[in-house]
């Protein structure tokens, strides 16, 4: 296990690597270059300046969070396949790079989904939260409006606003895409990237979809074990791997999360572990990383992922805005270093137990 942080760039994170540097068992950070937007190609000599950027604080790039994927090459449109030969050249340059584990999504429209990016918590912390009962009232315009008003001035990952600005547009383009075209489609996304992922060794680590139930009416195809299993099986290549995102697959209660994990030997690359609170069915908010201040066992969790010998990063996922800090929604730098520092010490006692025996 690699202990990482996601890091947006010097230009865009309110988090130092310095800072990060200084979290106990930091070693690497989870980056991207968040100011190219999805479809266009990375260049090389933008991933060399951040890698070398990294490397100068003394830690490593881990892996990449997120190449954007076009809804063109989602939708299944005839100009998917230019995009998709943009998406080959930037990973052709990562791999030149030595970067060798991109973790993407397949969500139409949204990334993932918050109704409220401040709910205040009875100890006076902030956290990310969602009532569907609020998404049902409301049309994807205006829920995109406010979200983009409640973001701290910060840009999100997945609303970008050069995509979202043209929500009805995107709206139409998907008004006949099935679940089944949705899968179909990521499928041929995957199969035509296979050479170059093959030639530099590089993991693509799907994230799952958050909410996992449709949102909208978009069609959301990641949701659980069955549809990850299902996803390995269509492509069985040594490319096509997961992120195990505790947060996004909880987000269903109904989903086992370590039997998730205990499903997909070997093809889990990546993971976030974090915690949510469930109230009820559609209502959640999230929590702090020690597990008595949610509904998930982050303990069963972290030993799952030792069991079937995960040797991947693992972040800290989204935190809790506390101590006064201002950053962006789920990305502050004090919350997630408790929650490093919480996992590191799940992964010691696992590690300390086994050896006992």
């Amino acid at each position: 296990m690699k202990m990482t942080m996601r890091w947006y760039g010097s230009q865009f994170d309110t988090v130092t690597l310095q800072q990060i540097k200084q979290i106990p068992g930091m070693t690497g950070v989870i980056t991207t270059l968040y100011d190219i937007p999805a479809g266009e190609k990375w260049p090389l000599d933008k991933i060399q300046a951040i890698k070398a950027e990294v490397e100068a604080a003394g830690l490593k790039i881990e892996g990449i969070e997120s190449v954007n994927v076009h809804d063109d090459i989602k939708i299944g449109l005839p100009s998917r396949d230019k995009y998709i030969q943009n998406y080959i050249e930037s990973l052709e340059n990562l791999g030149k790079c030595g970067i060798d584990m991109v973790c993407y999504n397949f969500m139409p429209v949204f990334d993932w989904t918050r109704t409220d990016l401040a709910k205040e918590r009875p100890d006076g912390s902030t956290v990310m939260a969602y009532d569907q009962a609020k998404v049902d009232a409301i049309d994807p315009q205006t829920f995109f409006d406010t979200t983009t008003t409640n973001s701290n001035g910060f840009v999100m990952p997945g609303w970008e606003p050069e995509r979202l600005g043209h929500v009805k547009e995107l709206f139409d383009a998907y008004k006949d895409v099935s679940s089944e075209k949705l899968f179909d489609n990521l499928v041929y996304f995957l199969k035509a990237i296979g050479p170059v992922c093959e030639k530099y060794g590089i993991k693509m680590a799907i994230h799952p979809d958050d909410p996992s139930w449709p949102v909208f009416g978009l069609p959301r195809i990641i949701t659980g074990k069955d549809a990850l299993v299902k996803l390995m099986k269509a492509v069985d290549k040594p490319y096509n791997g997961v992120t195990f995102c505790a947060g996004s697959l909880g987000t269903n209660p109904k989903n086992d999360l370590p039997a998730i994990i205990r499903a997909l030997p070997g093809r889990i690359y990546f993971a976030h572990v974090r915690n949510l609170h469930h109230f009820a069915p559609g209502l959640f908010e999230e929590a702090a990383h020690l597990s008595s201040d949610g509904s998930f066992d982050l303990y069963e969790i972290c030993r799952a992922l030792d069991e079937i010998g995960f040797d991947g990063p693992v972040r800290p996922d989204h935190g809790r805005m506390i101590w006064g800090e201002k950053a962006m929604p789920g990305y502050g730098l004090y919350d997630r270093a408790l929650g490093a520092t919480y996992i590191n010490g799940l992964f010691e006692a696992i590690e300390k137990s086994k050896k006992s025996k």
